[in-house]
């Protein structure tokens, strides 16, 4: 119950320019797009939020080479609050984000690209947390660094100054979860699990003291979302697979995972499917918090 089958070959998803047919801005952007988009007078503010949960910190890969123009953002710095019972990644509070997208370069009325290594884990909640908190304008770099220097694009190591930008951040523009709600919805709805299945098993737990998932929650591993490149898969594919376990535009969703950043990555890839779905920043590592929490394991 609530496993994805394997992923497919990798397909582009088709690149309709900044907005589609509803006037929303696609979440994605492809290299060959981004690199005409940079030649505009008024380009997109780049941010590079290359990260690993084991490391090495994502500033070193950043000063050996990055997209000319990107600044670097810090997902523990600047994505997140001081860890604690609220999670291992809570989300920091709105003057803190205010002021460090500031810092970047980012203004509300300026597109924003941001990127990470290839497969957009870190940088899906960049892009969820600009979005959360009111930027309507950023889309997020399919394929990442890697796409960008496989296809034969430039790379500095140059950190140039960045201009202070004039960004607000308004929290309330995406659906959160607490974990009330994730216990809600997973009876009333789909709460899908985005770890891999041997966590949600509770098999295995190298990051969180307690092994297992929220019960009624289903498995739907991220690493399903793209193929062996990092792209994401095709919106209809992705539409095939969350479908399969309940997870559709008919049915309210929502996502988690062990700390909020991979639950992103699964936030994104349903919107590419056009799901609407909510986050739950706290994750797990917020649920084992409370020791009155319930905790499942196995398939069920």
């Amino acid at each position: 119950m609530g496993r994805f089958p394997a992923a497919g070959r990798d397909l582009p998803l088709p690149d309709t320019g900044e907005t589609g047919q509803t006037g929303h801005v696609q979440p994605l952007i492809t290299v060959p797009v981004l690199a005409n988009a940079l030649e505009d007078p008024q380009p997109p503010i780049l941010l590079d939020v290359r990260w690993h949960l084991a490391g090495p910190p994502g500033i070193e890969a950043y000063r050996r080479g990055h997209l000319p123009g990107a600044a670097f953002v810090d997902l523990d710095r600047d994505l997140a609050g001081p860890p604690g019972p609220p999670g291992r990644h809570p989300l920091p509070s709105a003057e803190a984000f205010t002021a460090a997208m500031r810092r970047t370069g980012v203004s509300g009325d300026r597109q924003v690209v941001v990127y990470d290594d290839a497969d957009s884990t870190a940088a899906a909640r960049l892009w969820w947390m600009l979005r959360y908190f009111g930027h309507e304008r950023v889309r997020v770099l399919d394929g990442g660094h890697r796409a960008w220097v496989d296809a034969g694009r430039p790379v500095t190591a140059e950190e140039h100054a960045v201009a202070p930008g004039d960004f607000t951040a308004r929290p309330g523009r995406l659906p959160l979860l607490d974990a009330d709600g994730a216990a809600a919805l997973a009876k009333s709805g789909v709460l899908l699990d985005a770890r891999a299945a041997e966590r949600y098993r509770g098999e295995v737990e190298p990051v969180d003291p307690v092994a297992g998932h929220i019960p009624a929650a289903v498995n739907a591993p991220t690493l399903g979302n793209v193929g062996v490149d990092g792209r994401f898969l095709p919106a209809e594919l992705l539409r095939e697979r969350f479908a399969e376990v309940g997870a559709t535009d008919a049915a309210e969703v929502g996502a988690y995972c062990g700390s909020g950043v991979t639950a992103a990555h699964e936030v994104l890839a349903l919107t590419i499917a056009g799901v609407p779905a909510a986050l739950y920043v706290g994750s797990w590592s917020n649920w084992i918090a409370d020791p009155a929490n319930a905790i499942a394991t196995g398939d069920s």
